[in-house]
C-alpha cells in the first residue's frame, strides 16, 4: 500500500478539486482524507489530501512528474507530495530550560512523534545529561557576540551532514539569524510565552503578576527575521487569578509551552500546516 499526502495552493479557480480527484482516480488511487480552504480576500485556494494506491506498479516519481504536467502547470500550483514512509529528521536546539526538552524526548521515546532526532545542540552544557539519558548525541556550541557567525556555521554543517528537515527551538535563548532561517524557511519552530509584546525583558511573569493578569498563554510559530513575529502554528491559554503566586504563573506557563510546542511539532510532522503571507492554514 502506497500512501501520499498532497498539499496544494494556487489562485482560486473553477475545477481544481474535480481535476485533482479525477487525476488520483485515474492513477488507481483512493482518497481517504480531503480538506480545502479558500482565502476570499487573497483569492487563494488551499487543499490537503491523503490518498492510497494499491497497485504494485505505483511509482511516486512518475506520479509527481505527471501531476506537474497535467495539473500543477495548468493551475499554476505550488505543491508538495510526501510519501507516508518519509520520516522527517528534526534537530533540537536548547539552552538551560529543560521542561520542553524533557517533554519532546519523552514523547519521542514513546513513539508519539514520528520523527528522527539525530542530535541536540546547545549553547550551554547544562542539559547534556538529559540528552545522554535518552542516548541522543549532544553538541555544545557556545555562542557569543563575536562567535555567533561561526557558531551558526557549525550548526548548519551538522544539520546538512545529518540531512535535517526542520529545527525546533525548545527554549533556545539565542536569536536565530537569516543565515539559518534562509536555509530552513518555515522550518524553524519556536516557542515562547504569550506576554509579548506587553511584558518584555528577563522576568515577564513577574511583570505580568504585578499587573494582575487573568490569562497566560504560549505561542509556537515559525521563525522569521522579524523577531517573534513569524507565522503562528499553535497557541493556548489558561486562566489565573489573584490567588496564584508568581511560581504558579511560571509553572502554568511552562506546562502550556510544553503542550503548545508538542502540538506544533505534530502538525508540522503530519504536513498539516501551510504558510502564506506570514499566516498559516492549519488542516484538521
Amino acid at each position: 500500500m502506497n500512501k501520499l499526502t498532497i498539499l496544494i495552493n494556487c489562485n482560486d479557480q473553477s475545477g481544481i478539486i474535480a481535476s485533482v480527484t479525477n487525476f488520483i482516480a485515474k492513477n488507481y488511487g483512493n482518497i481517504i482524507y480531503i480538506d480545502q480552504h479558500v482565502d476570499s480576500e487573497q483569492n487563494i485556494f488551499f487543499m490537503r489530501l491523503e490518498s492510497e494506491f494499491e497497485t504494485t506498479a505505483f511509482n511516486i516519481e512518475n506520479f509527481k512528474t505527471t501531476f506537474k504536467l497535467n495539473l500543477a502547470d495548468k493551475f499554476k500550483m505550488k505543491w508538495r507530495i510526501y510519501a507516508d514512509g518519509d520520516q522527517p529528521k528534526m534537530a533540537v536546539f536548547v539552552s538551560k530550560y529543560e521542561h520542553c526538552l524533557y517533554d519532546i524526548l519523552g514523547r519521542y521515546n514513546s513513539g508519539e512523534l514520528n520523527v528522527e532526532i539525530p542530535f541536540i545542540i546547545s549553547n550551554h552544557n547544562t542539559l547534556k545529561p538529559i540528552a545522554d539519558s535518552f542516548n541522543i548525541p549532544f553538541y555544545h556550541i557556545p555562542v557569543t557576540k563575536d562567535t555567533k557567525h561561526k557558531a551558526e556555521e557549525q550548526q548548519l554543517k551538522l544539520c546538512k551532514a545529518h540531512g535535517i528537515n526542520f529545527i525546533v527551538l525548545a527554549r533556545y535563548m539565542q536569536i536565530v539569524t537569516s543565515k539559518v532561517i534562509s536555509q530552513y524557511p518555515n522550518k524553524v519552530i519556536n516557542i515562547h510565552h504569550s506576554f509579548l509584546p506587553a511584558f518584555v525583558g528577563a522576568k515577564p511573569y513577574h511583570n505580568a503578576y504585578k499587573r494582575g493578569v487573568k490569562i497566560i498563554g504560549a505561542t509556537s510559530h515559525y521563525v522569521t527575521e522579524a523577531l517573534d513575529a513569524g507565522p503562528i502554528i499553535e497557541q493556548d491559554v489558561t486562566r489565573v487569578s489573584h490567588t496564584h503566586a508568581i511560581e504558579d504563573l511560571i509553572a502554568k506557563g511552562r506546562d502550556l509551552e510544553k503542550i503548545v510546542l508538542a502540538n506544533a511539532i505534530k502538525l508540522h510532522i503530519k504536513r498539516k500546516v501551510m504558510v502564506y503571507n506570514n499566516k498559516t492554514v492549519i488542516f484538521s
